[in-house]
């Protein structure tokens, strides 16, 4: 049987990094505070916190690909944010397919009775909780 494994995941965005915290064990994930962004760049001293906090094996970050599955111009961005993750943590970064996330997430959100200003609740945790649901349930 495979050791359980936790993860962090991180949904890009240019000005709130949504977070989401899980492990294999249960299958399970929880939504984190988002991380505020300034042009796509997280506070680092905060990301590390979270990072020696959780004391995660894997980092994800969602993939933003066009509906045919190429690269999006988002996507370069996120990539260039996951190299930047590694780099700065040495530990194993993923990419998920995220392109059903955000919609997800925004259904969600107005379930849960967000009022559908995203700015004031911001789905960008929710939509990183399913990219590590879905990561988990791949696995």
């Amino acid at each position: 049987m495979d050791k359980p494994v936790t993860a962090l995941a991180f949904d890009f965005g240019t000005r709130s990094i949504g977070v989401a915290f899980g492990q294999s064990l249960t299958g399970t994930a929880r939504e984190l505070p988002p991380l505020p962004a300034r042009d796509g760049k997280p506070d680092w001293d905060q990301l590390q916190r979270l990072i020696d906090e959780w004391q995660p094996q894997f980092l994800l970050v969602g993939l933003p690909l066009n509906m045919d599955g190429s690269d999006s111009e988002f996507g370069a961005r996120a990539r260039k944010f996951g190299q930047r993750l590694h780099g700065r943590t040495g530990l194993p970064v993923e990419y998920v397919d995220e392109r059903l996330s955000t919609r997800a997430a925004k259904e969600e959100a107005l379930e849960r009775g967000h009022k559908g200003n995203y700015a004031r609740d911001p789905v960008d945790s929710i939509a990183a909780r399913i990219i590590l649901e879905d990561w988990l349930r791949s696995r």
